[in-house]
């Protein structure tokens, strides 16, 4: 490992401090009108996650891909939702209407207290180094296991990988990962390698765990505690919502020891076909 290069492509001259707004919540996850279309994500104090802006509201499946050698996302359904109104999403884990909130949290003594470290990714991650491409992790997993690459790992391909395929492989490793533990630059010149997207939450169920997983939010969707203050910047990030995380809000896996399943078709059998969101090709 060496020194960690201050080169993540959070956008953090746009980092600042802004109000939280309340808003009451109904059984359909509507809350209300969201006026700036700017993209955020609010925590609400012991609540739900309120949405505002443009972003879509997706399903998908976590799986195998077809040659074994990589995990992706496929695409079960969009849901629907109202132009200029926000969308409450549960985070007590608690709903008889997930994803959105009905209101349970109110009921089920859930405490959404915010843990989780709020210094800088590039303070809080180790570098790994390797000849083409380096890469930071900040430890943050959801066990989503994107980082595992053709018969290896992210880690151990960016350390030896030389080849074009290999650090695909390792870039793709990371770039997948939906907590934005994980990411890769060129050792060229330390540009960060991310994938570009439009503002989406991605509300994932591992099928090969049995359990849904956390809602994975990509394209620079500002986050805002519930004491108003804003998140640092990322391109990806992922959200606890069975109400369990040690790292509250962040995903911390603990989905998969509480056994937290809502009512996807997934648990009916659809897996969903490929997400063209995501890409499993990269050029270093």
């Amino acid at each position: 490992m060496g020194e960690w290069r201050h080169t993540h492509p959070a956008t953090t001259e746009r980092r600042g401090s802004v109000s939280a707004h309340g808003a009451s919540t109904t059984g359909n996850g509507q809350a209300g009108h969201g006026g700036d279309d700017m993209p955020s994500v609010t925590i609400t104090k012991n609540g739900p996650y309120i949405v505002r802006g443009k972003v879509r509201i997706v399903e998908d499946t976590i799986v195998a891909a077809d040659d074994r050698l990589h995990m992706q996302y496929n695409r079960i359904r969009e849901f629907t939702t109202q132009p200029g109104k926000s969308v409450a999403l549960c985070r007590c884990g608690d709903s008889k209407n997930p994803p959105f909130c009905d209101g349970s949290h109110e009921t089920c003594g859930f405490d959404g207290t915010e843990t989780a470290s709020r210094k800088p990714y590039d303070e809080r991650a180790e570098l790994f180094e390797g000849p083409v491409v380096s890469m930071g992790d900040d430890q943050r997993c959801a066990y989503a296991r994107m980082c595992h690459q053709i018969g290896s790992e992210a880690w151990t391909l960016t350390e030896e990988a030389k080849t074009p395929d290999k650090v695909s492989a390792a870039i793709v490793g990371a770039w997948n990962c939906p907590t934005g533990r994980l990411v890769s630059f060129r050792d060229s010149d330390g540009t960060p390698i991310e994938q570009r997207f439009d503002p989406i939450i991605v509300l994932l169920e591992d099928v090969e765990e049995g359990v849904s997983a956390p809602i994975f939010v990509a394209g620079d969707i500002k986050l805002i505690s519930a004491d108003g203050t804003e998140y640092e910047r990322r391109n990806r990030y992922a959200l606890c919502r069975c109400g369990s995380t040690q790292e509250m809000p962040f995903c911390d896996a603990m989905h998969i020891n509480v056994q937290y399943r809502d009512n996807s078709p997934a648990w009916q059998g659809e897996t969903g076909t490929l997400d063209p969101t995501f890409r499993y090709e990269a050029r270093p």
